[in-house]
C-alpha cells in the first residue's frame, strides 16, 4: 500500500495567502502541487494526476464546482478524492458540492489540525482502494493467463496428421470472458472440434466455460455423435447448475479420409461454410436450444461433405452482433459478404481478416461482447497418423 508521504496533494486556491497556510501545515507530511485558479489545476491533474485535491470554490474563471465535475469526467482522476475548502457554509452550496463529486466539505475560516486529519483520512481510504483494485487486478490477470492456457494455439501436430488448416482466436470483452473453442483429436479418422459462448461475462463466465470445454473435451473422446455429445453435456451442466448461466454450443466431427463432417448446434450462430470457388453459405440450418437449461434434450444433426480448399467458420456473436458508434449491428449478411473475400486464403488469414474487417467496422466503438473466432480449411482428403495426446 502507498505511504501516506509519498502522495501527492493538489492545492487549489485563488488566495495565496490560504495556499501558504496549506502549504505550511502539508509540507512534512505529503508531496504538495500548487494551482491559482480552476484552469491550472486541471491542467496539473492532466499532468500529474494527484492522490487529493483541496479544492476552493470561489475563483475566477472556472469555479471549483466546475474543476470537481471536469476532474469527475476524466478517467484519469475520476476516482481521486476531492475536498472543498470554502467560505460558502450554506446548506446548498454543501448539497451541491457533494453532487458534482466531492468527497468531503470543511468551511473557512480552518483547524488546520482538523485538515490534515481529514487529508490523512482522506489518502488512507484512497491507498487502500487502490491496493485492492490492483490485487484484483493481479488475479483477473492471472485469471486470464490460465483461461487463455486452456484454449489450443498451436495446432501443428493436428494439420499434419488430419490434413487441415487451423486460425483461432479469442479476445475477451474484459479481461476473462466466457466464450470457449477447442479441438480435440479423438482418433486416428476423428477430429472433433467445438466453440461455444456462455451468458454473462467476467469471472462467473470464465469458470463456466473452464467446466464446459473441459467436460466437452472428455466426451468427444468417448462419443462419436456431435449431437450425443451435446446431449451429455448438456445433461452434466444442467444436473449441477445453481447459478442458472447456460452456453451456446457448437459441436463438429470431422472424418478426413472421407472429408465427412458432422454438426450439432445447441443455440450456438450458424457457422459458414466457405467453399472453394463457391459463395458462403450458413453450414446448419437451426440454432437449437442451449445447455444447461433442463436435462434430457436432444440435438439435430447436420451432415456436409468438404473438399479440397473448402473452409468452415466458426464464431460467436461479438462478431456478428458488434456495433459502431452509429449504433449500427455488423450483422449476418455482413459476415458473410466478407468472408467471401478469404475464400482462398489460409485459415489464420481467415480469422484475422475477418477480426479486422469486424475492428473496421466497429471504428473504435467498445468491445460490448467477447470475440472468438475458428477456422477450419482442407489441405488433402487423408490422414497420416493419429497426433501425439
Amino acid at each position: 500500500m502507498k505511504n501516506l508521504s509519498d502522495c501527492r496533494v493538489l492545492l487549489v486556491d485563488d488566495a495565496k495567502a490560504n495556499l501558504d497556510i496549506l502549504v505550511e501545515g502539508l509540507k512534512s507530511d505529503h508531496k504538495l502541487s500548487l494551482a491559482l485558479n480552476g484552469e491550472m489545476a486541471l491542467q496539473i491533474a492532466a499532468r500529474n494526476p494527484p492522490d487529493l485535491v483541496l479544492l476552493d470554490i470561489v475563483m475566477p474563471g472556472l469555479d471549483g464546482y466546475e474543476v470537481c465535475r471536469r476532474l469527475r469526467q476524466s478517467p484519469a482522476t475520476a476516482e481521486v478524492p476531492i475536498m472543498f475548502l470554502s467560505s460558502l457554509e450554506e446548506v446548498q452550496n454543501k448539497t451541491r458540492g457533494f453532487e458534482v463529486g466531492a468527497n468531503d466539505y470543511l468551511t473557512k475560516p480552518f483547524e488546520m489540525l482538523e485538515v490534515k486529519a481529514r487529508v490523512r483520512s482522506l489518502l488512507k481510504a484512497k491507498a487502500y482502494n487502490d491496493a485492492v483494485k490492483e490485487q484484483i487486478a493481479s488475479e483477473l490477470r492471472i485469471c486470464r493467463e490460465i483461461q487463455m492456457g486452456m484454449l489450443p494455439h498451436d495446432f501443428a501436430d493436428l494439420e499434419r496428421a488430419y490434413g487441415v488448416d487451423f486460425g483461432a482466436l479469442l479476445e475477451p470483452a474484459r479481461e476473462v470472458g466466457g466464450d470457449l473453442y477447442g479441438t480435440c483429436a479423438a482418433g486416428p479418422d476423428r477430429l472433433v472440434l467445438f466453440i461455444g459462448d456462455v451468458s454473462g461475462k467476467g469471472i462467473p463466465a470464465s469458470m463456466f466455460m473452464v467446466r464446459a470445454i473441459s467436460l466437452a473435451r472428455l466426451l468427444a473422446r468417448e462419443i462419436v455423435e456431435p449431437e450425443r455429445i451435446l446431449a451429455r453435456l448438456n445433461d452434466e451442466l444442467a444436473t449441477d447448475n445453481p447459478s442458472g448461466m447456460f452456453v451456446t454450443f457448437l459441436c463438429g466431427v470431422f472424418e478426413p479420409a472421407s472429408g465427412r463432417l458432422a454438426l450439432a448446434n445447441a443455440g450456438h450462430c450458424r457457422p459458414v461454410l466457405l467453399p472453394a470457388g463457391a459463395a458462403p453459405r450458413w453450414a446448419v440450418k437451426n440454432l437449437g436450444t442451449a445447455l444447461g437449461f433442463d436435462s434430457g434434450l436432444e440435438f439435430e444433426r447436420t451432415e456436409l461433405t468438404l473438399h479440397q480448399g473448402d473452409a468452415l467458420i466458426l464464431y460467436t456473436d461479438g462478431v456478428s452482433e458488434a456495433f459502431n458508434p452509429e449504433e449500427e449491428c455488423y450483422g449476418n449478411d455482413r459476415l458473410l459478404h466478407d468472408a467471401a473475400h478469404f475464400a482462398d486464403h489460409s485459415a489464420p488469414d481467415i480469422t484475422a481478416g475477418l477480426l479486422q474487417r469486424v475492428r473496421a467496422f466497429s471504428n473504435g466503438a467498445p468491445q460490448s461482447d467477447d470475440i472468438a473466432l475458428l477456422a477450419l480449411r482442407v489441405n488433402k482428403t487423408n490422414c497420416a497418423k493419429e497426433p501425439q495426446a
